[in-house]
């Protein structure tokens, strides 16, 4: 991924991987894809996708996780 341009929107090379690569299932289900690309690889189009801005996609607020405490004597 080196020399790839990030898109504005995406905060992260590991969300970009993370945002192409469930694109790239739902391509490999039968998805159509949404821009025009060379390549019939599912993985290539997914990331040329994300790339485009033509993936819509959003992060949910993760939730608290509560440490456990430990039961006396257990």
């Amino acid at each position: 991924m080196t020399g790839l341009i990030m898109p504005k929107d995406v905060d992260s090379k590991f969300r970009f991987i993370t945002v192409a690569s469930q694109r790239a299932k739902q391509l490999q289900a039968g998805a159509k894809p949404r821009v025009e690309v060379r390549s019939r690889k599912s993985t290539r189009v997914a990331v040329n996708e994300v790339l485009a801005g033509a993936i819509s996609w959003e992060v949910e607020p993760q939730e608290a996780v509560q440490p456990v405490e430990n039961e006396p004597g257990a």
